[in-house]
């Protein structure tokens, strides 16, 4: 213990790194281990990058490692650390130590997801006791910690363990709350003002957060019944906060970080917008909201607040107004058109421009200006989450918001004069008046706008707007203008255009403008060159249906081109980092490749030594996740669609793919690991039979501890040691490779919560492939692990995915292999245990089964009941109607019971699930899945064709008719008489 400090500190330095983690992973579950770590934390004469490494080590604990099954942590040490993590909180609460208190704050919110109320029901006790009447840097620490926690109730489902852990957190808090809101505000409007004015503030602004938290489910009735104290137009707390601006607490003009009181006026304008969603009813009691309509006149009308430090106030305000707007009650503050004119040229109007501080970050900040013009998330967010983050987006959420709520003739009349203004003032003079053009077409584009989405673009489009038109009178010339002849903010506008109205183009429309976006790849300016890979991407993604627009004969011409115009922008980016950091083109190459699929085979070679120099490059310091999913997926998707259509290629890409499969393992570069080893078992799944030598090389390693202990590791692990199994089962039983594998299982996977399903998944490739002869002597210790795991720590996940292994392993078509086989092994580690797991687990879980399995699970119970002499007597037999009624009832779907020619037609073209991802691919901490490795998926009861056919065969051969004569007849006897309308005798 003594070496933590000393760890923490060669954690810090990249040389030594990696090796002083994984000797602070081996000393975590040591008992004390956590309490000493707290310790050093608060010693407040330890370096301070000591304790901070410290403070970030004990948050990753509690986020990945507080409820692990495998090496886990003593509840004791977990119990001392919950009783010790709020005074610690209170002990940093000096401003110094901010950095540090913030990462036991976020270690406590995390703790309580997992374990509150149930195992620290003294949680919200300690935080109440914690509070202060006059030390405001305690009450600052206090109401963090417990926002950090009352904020996870805001995106979660309405349910009942949600209500009572809300129900409790307010029984305990509530009036202590009430009392510090009270208090706090009096004190900031009371003469005269505290020198400690800042502190109250950001006090302030914190329970104005936990306000937003109490009511994001449902109204408190303590809140409730102190509604004019929050709400009353002339007296009520948050009206009087909207006009509250101290001189001391401004802040610098220049400063782009909102001021305190401005972060406060945000806070209660995302209560406000909640209300008005959840509690119209409340808001009627008195005209709250016709006084919060006057408050962003007052703050934001004919551009008030300019400054960049007042964007997010402005953004909330503007997106208060849409929500009163889309919510009908307030009809008559915006029916008329003066009014609607005034919004739009008070408020709209003057925040559509493009600002100095935009035009500054599109040169030196392409990237974050792409971000917020795209409305990208950033993964942080306030109390309301904005789903818009500029003044733009959010002066257009007002425009749609008047088409979508009956306003779209006014509306569109009166912008209709202000873009017909921009316009004419662009075309007297272009070189100087080009944001006047950029203005009318962002309001073109808000005013056309019905409904949209991030992932589909626009969905529904204003009727009275001709959004072709204009784009063929106006954009199109931007479009297709030589760069350097037009501003380029007027290109990219041309090309953002093109992405939002996507969906409004016919298929020959999108065809001939594709050259024009691959030559805005051949760019100078980064925003311009891609907007277009982004665009490409998308349009590339358009369904029809169920199916995708765009197939490879549409871009036969032209995606080699294509493809090598993205390719040359990534490498031409310089550093590691720089080549990292656009993962929009990657993405849009993996667009290219899947789309283009075998038309890039007289060209794979060189893209793929392309893609494997870029990994090259970016190995050297992996710093993005996004781009590192979608160049992996781009060599998978490559493979898998070239070797389908020329399987001679497939020693290419092995050739290729070994050198830095191996650099990466060895060189153990943790974030690419799960990729390589999926991408292994895609090749080696290619080969139809057999193992090449370079592949039984690699075996040996894969049966020890070390590569098993990455989480993220497991799935593409399972995958490469079963197509090693479906291969080469018969030599890994010569050598002695298969108890390993079933070590594996037995310590590493089953005990786990997390990888229990990839355990199941890795059994049923052993009981697929591995001879049953030869697995019976390990069978029965195996049963006992998952019987084990069955009593110790059931979930119901681990009980769908038992079930599902013993239906399956009776179900599979192997010699030695079936129902008795599993049977009587079971009937060995206890007579009648079979007809309990029966009754208990399986034929429970038999009507739960996913549609995917219900397959599998009709062929496991008609040879359940058919093959085994010990279903068919005493005292198992007492169980067979049951059985028999849960699988006549899957027989009531039988569409789930075979495949359709849609789905086999997928499987002959190789078609997956990538096909139609928009934005779910990307890095997840836990396992990144390459889609585009998959494969189909197979059918491992393929022998047989129709299921009710194979039972009725069964039933005709088996003497069971004094046993279906004791089943429920209102569930059987329709299905029984129609097997006897197709011919079968059953006796």
């Amino acid at each position: 213990m003594a070496d933590i400090a000393s760890l923490l500190q060669a954690s810090l330095q990249p040389a030594t790194r990696k090796q002083a983690e994984q000797q602070l992973q081996q000393l975590t579950p040591q008992q004390g281990f956590l309490l000493h770590l707290l310790r050093l934390i608060l010693h407040k004469t330890q370096d301070r990058s000591i304790r901070l490494a410290g403070g970030i080590y004990l948050k990753n604990i509690a986020k990945l490692r507080w409820e692990e099954d495998v090496a886990p942590l003593s509840e004791q040490d977990k119990a001392t650390i919950r009783s010790e993590l709020v005074p610690a909180m209170i002990a940093l609460s000096d401003p110094t130590e901010k950095s540090i208190r913030a990462q036991i704050a976020e270690s406590v919110s995390l703790i309580a997801e997992l374990d509150f109320p149930a195992k620290w029901s003294n949680l919200i006790d300690q935080l109440v006791v914690s509070l202060s009447e006059t030390d405001y840097n305690v009450n600052i620490g206090v109401l963090e910690t417990a926002h950090s926690i009352f904020r996870q109730w805001r995106p979660q489902v309405r349910s009942d363990a949600l209500f009572t852990e809300i129900n409790f957190v307010i029984s305990r808090f509530m009036d202590s709350f009430l009392h510090l809101f009270r208090q706090t505000a009096t004190i900031i409007f009371s003469p005269p003002r505290p020198s400690n004015l800042d502190l109250v503030t950001q006090a302030q602004i914190l329970l104005a957060e936990i306000f937003y938290d109490f009511t994001c489910q449902d109204l408190p009735p303590a809140i409730e019944d102190s509604h004019d104290e929050f709400f009353a137009p002339d007296f009520g707390w948050f009206h009087r906060f909207l006009t509250w601006d101290p001189p001391e607490l401004r802040g610098d003009p220049d400063d782009a970080s909102p001021s305190l009181p401005a972060r406060l006026k945000t806070v209660i304008f995302e209560i406000a917008e909640l209300y008005i969603k959840l509690y119209p009813d409340q808001l009627a009691r008195s005209p709250a909201i016709e006084t919060f309509v006057q408050g962003v006149w007052g703050l934001v009308g004919n551009n008030k607040l300019p400054n960049v430090a007042n964007d997010q106030l402005v953004s909330q305000a503007l997106r208060f107004v849409s929500s009163a707007i889309r919510s009908g009650f307030y009809k008559s503050l915006f029916s008329s058109k003066e009014i609607i004119d005034i919004l739009l040229q008070g408020v709209v109007v003057p925040n559509v421009g493009l600002r100095d501080h935009e035009m500054e970050q599109f040169e030196d900040d392409p990237l974050e200006f792409i971000r917020l013009d795209l409305a990208l998330p950033s993964g942080s967010g306030g109390a309301g989450s904005a789903e818009v983050s500029t003044r733009r987006q959010a002066a257009a959420d007002v425009l749609q918001a008047l088409v979508g709520s009956g306003y779209q003739t006014e509306a569109t009349e009166i912008v209709g004069s202000w873009i017909s203004t921009g316009l004419q003032q662009y075309n007297t003079d272009p070189a100087q008046n080009w944001k006047s053009k950029d203005s009318a077409v962002y309001l073109l584009t808000a005013i056309a706008t019905e409904t949209s989405t991030a992932k589909l673009g626009v969905t529904s489009i204003n009727a009275q707007v001709d959004v072709v038109k204009f784009f063929s009178d106006h954009v199109f010339q931007d479009l297709q203008a030589a760069q350097g002849t037009v501003h380029p903010i007027l290109q990219v506008d041309a090309i953002r255009f093109l992405l939002t109205f996507r969906n409004q183009l016919t298929k020959e429309q999108l065809l001939s403008v594709l050259p024009l976006l691959i030559n805005h790849l051949k760019s100078d300016n980064y925003v311009a060159y891609t907007y277009a890979a982004i665009t490409i991407d998308r349009i590339l993604s358009i369904k029809k249906g169920s199916q995708l627009m765009f197939s490879q004969t549409d871009v036969h011409d032209f995606a080699a081109d294509l493809l090598g115009a993205i390719l040359a922008k990534i490498e031409g980016a310089g550093t590691p980092e720089k080549v990292a950091e656009n993962d929009h083109l990657m993405k849009c190459a993996m667009r290219i490749i899947i789309t283009a699929r075998q038309t890039l085979t007289p060209v794979y070679q060189q893209v793929l030594q392309r893609l494997v120099a870029i990994l090259g490059v970016i190995s050297k310091n992996p710093s993005n996740p996004n781009f590192d999913q979608y160049i992996f997926e781009s060599i998978s998707a490559l493979m898998r669609f070239v070797v389908h259509g020329t399987s001679s290629t497939l020693p290419t890409f092995e050739q290729t793919l070994f050198g830095p499969s191996t650099f990466i393992l060895q060189q153990d570069i943790d974030q690419y690991i799960p990729y390589v080893f999926q991408i292994l078992a895609q090749m080696l799944d290619l080969h139809t039979t057999g193992v090449p030598t370079e592949y039984r090389t690699l075996l040996p390693f894969l049966l020890v501890p070390a590569p098993w202990q990455q989480k993220g590791n497991i799935p593409g692990l399972v995958k490469l040691l079963t197509a090693f199994l479906a291969r080469d089962a018969d030599e890994m039983v010569a050598n002695n490779q298969i108890v390993p594998v079933l070590a594996i299982v037995q310590q590493r996977l089953i005990p786990s919560k997390i990888n229990d399903a990839w355990g199941f998944e890795l059994l049923q490739g052993v009981m697929l492939y591995v001879p049953p002869a030869y697995l019976r002597q390990y069978f029965k210790v195996l049963f006992m692990t998952l019987l084990t795991r069955l009593q110790t720590s059931k979930t119901d996940k681990f009980v769908y995915h038992f079930s599902h292994f013993l239906l399956f392993t009776v179900a599979i078509n192997v010699e030695g292999l079936g129902p008795n086989y599993v049977i009587s092994t079971v009937e060995e580690i206890q007579p009648q245990l079979w007809s309990q797991i029966l009754t208990t687990f399986v034929i429970p879980q038999v009507l739960k089964m996913p549609h995917k399995d219900r397959k599998v699970a009709a062929i496991g119970l008609t040879r359940m009941l058919t093959e085994s002499q010990l279903m068919l007597t005493e005292p198992a037999a007492r169980h067979w109607p049951s059985a028999f009624a849960a699988l006549v009832k899957l027989f009531n779907e039988p569409q789930y019971l075979t495949k359709t020619a849609t789905e086999d037609a997928n499987v002959a073209t190789g078609l997956t699930n990538i096909d139609y991802e928009e934005q779910t691919a990307g890095y997840q901490a836990a396992y990144s899945r390459l889609a585009a490795a998959e494969g189909a998926t197979v059918d491992p009861v393929a022998y047989v064709k129709d299921p009710k056919e194979f039972l009725g065969r069964a039933l005709s051969r088996t003497r069971v008719g004094a046993l279906i004569a004791a089943c429920d007849p209102g569930i059987v006897q329709p299905f029984v008489q129609s097997l006897a309308a197709e011919g079968f005798v059953i006796q």
